[in-house]
C-alpha cells in the first residue's frame, strides 16, 4: 500500500503514516477507489494498537466504518491512527487520512479485538 511508518506518540497513543496512492489506484473519476482509502484507513488504526502494546498485540478487525469527505488524489497522504480505549476484550480504534497540507480527507472508526501478534510466532521459532 506504500505505507511507510513515520512514529508513534505514546502520550496520545497515535501513529502517523505517509501513504502514496500510485496511478493503479486511481479511477476514471480521477480519485482513489473507496476500499483502498479504507485500507488505507485500516493500516493507520492497526499500526496504533499495535505500538501501543509494544508490539505483542495486533487488532482483529470486527466492525469498520469509514467516511470519504473529499476525493482522495493520486500522491502523498498523511494517515494518523489512534487508540481509542484498548481494553482486555475489546478495542476501538479512530483515524483520519489527510493530504501534507492538513486538508482532510476520510475518517475512520474500528471496533476490535486484540490478539496475540501473529509476527512474533514467527520471530520465536
Amino acid at each position: 500500500m506504500g505505507a511507510e511508518f513515520v512514529g508513534f506518540d505514546k502520550a496520545t497513543d497515535t501513529v502517523t503514516m505517509n501513504f502514496s496512492a500510485p496511478d493503479s489506484f486511481i479511477t476514471p473519476r480521477g480519485s482513489v477507489q473507496g476500499g483502498l482509502v479504507a485500507g488505507f484507513l485500516d493500516e493507520a488504526m492497526g499500526w496504533a494498537y499495535t505500538c501501543h502494546t509494544g508490539g505483542q498485540f495486533s487488532p482483529l478487525m470486527l466492525e469498520v466504518n469509514f467516511s470519504l469527505l473529499r476525493p482522495v488524489r493520486k500522491g502523498a497522504l498523511i494517515g494518523e491512527g489512534k487508540v481509542i480505549k484498548a481494553g482486555k476484550r475489546v478495542v476501538f480504534l479512530a483515524a483520519e487520512l489527510k493530504e501534507p497540507d492538513g486538508t482532510l480527507l476520510a475518517r475512520a472508526t474500528s471496533t476490535c479485538i486484540p490478539t496475540p501478534n501473529p509476527g512474533l510466532e514467527a520471530q520465536r521459532s
